[in-house]
């Protein structure tokens, strides 16, 4: 069933490069990704403490699946920025 050509994400979006460095710090203080996604992010997908649920290629826009599909599960990845803003990508599943 979990195939290579899915896999299952969260994310926090805010808008600034500022404001991702600082999501950063505080999952490298060791703070919850989720409870940080939930207070921080300006993606709906908040609510559920980023979790965008699964997805495969060609769903997303490039450079956020071309980081999401490198990841590891568990792995969160460096800052990542599109047209929508700048990213924080924890693998999942």
């Amino acid at each position: 069933m979990g195939s290579k050509n899915t896999i299952q994400c969260a994310h926090i979006l805010v808008n600034t490069k500022k404001e991702a460095e600082s999501v950063i710090n505080r999952i490298n203080q060791g703070e919850d990704f989720a409870n940080i996604a939930k207070r921080v992010s300006r993606c709906p997908s908040s609510k559920k403490g980023g979790n965008l649920g699964k997805f495969g290629k060609g769903k997303m826009v490039k450079e956020f699946e071309d980081a999401a599909f490198a990841l590891q599960k568990g792995e969160i990845s460096p800052i990542v920025k599109t047209q929508f803003g700048y990213h924080i990508i924890k693998r999942l599943k």
